[in-house]
């Protein structure tokens, strides 16, 4: 429910609502149904499990949604900009889980590069519980096509710094200023950062561990820096 009433409170083209007609509606799937612009069409429930990937439990509507350009210019750059790029996920629900991490936490938006997971792979949609639809997230082929990006948004007046994360950072990611235009890079959950990615970033930022661990998932290590980020601006607003 959450991630189709999303897409369709975010604008996104839905050309088609796929839905059980032997099934009495919900008073969400009713409405739905009503008031959105699309095609409707009636399909059996073992179909609708198939498609939903869920037999245990048939989705009540299956929405075909257009999908939007892969265009940078997509994520709003303001003085307060936070941007998180993925490199070369190979999880999608780490795709997922991240996008709905930064949503969460005020990021304007998610960079996936590389040769990588889908981010509109069924595991990163639901990972995201909608998310997807609500932060745009952009893919891009290599590093080049982002470091254009940022230059003319620094040309524009916004000085956007790139931030890496590695176990071996510079600095803690508390004693580094997050409230200033940022791009949070978070490397492959196998390899970190590729060597193209840290000969860009501006600096290297580390998350403090105590335990015997030595590493995060990458889902949960960009949640903790976006969740700093989100605590020193709030902070200074004060």
């Amino acid at each position: 429910m959450r991630p189709i009433s999303l897409a369709v409170e975010y604008g996104w083209p839905v050309h088609t609502l796929l839905y059980d007609d032997d099934r009495e509606p919900s008073a969400w799937a009713g409405d739905l149904l009503r008031t959105t612009r699309a095609e409707r069409v009636a399909m059996a429930p073992d179909l609708l499990a198939d498609l939903g990937e869920k037999s245990a439990a048939p989705p009540e509507v299956v929405a075909v949604v257009g999908m939007p350009a892969d265009d940078l210019d997509r994520i709003p750059v303001a003085g307060d900009f936070l941007g998180v790029l993925f490199d070369r996920p190979t999880s999608p629900g780490n795709i997922g889980s991240i996008l709905r991490s930064a949503d969460a936490m005020g990021a304007h938006g998610l960079i996936v590069t590389g040769h990588a997971a889908d981010v509109y792979d069924p595991k990163a949609v639901r990972a995201s519980t909608g998310s997807l639809f609500a932060l745009p997230a952009v893919r891009v082929p290599s590093p080049a096509e982002v470091m254009a990006w940022v230059r003319a948004r620094r040309a524009d007046g916004t000085p956007i710094v790139v931030v890496g994360t590695d176990e071996h950072g510079d600095c803690d990611v508390f004693d580094f200023d997050l409230t200033q235009p940022t791009l949070l890079l978070v490397g492959n959950e196998t390899t970190g950062l590729s060597a193209a990615w840290r000969e860009r970033c501006d600096t290297m930022v580390g998350i403090p561990m105590i335990g015997a661990a030595s590493s995060l998932n990458a889902a949960n290590a960009a949640t903790a820096v976006l969740y700093e980020a989100a605590r020193q601006r709030i902070t200074a607003r004060r």
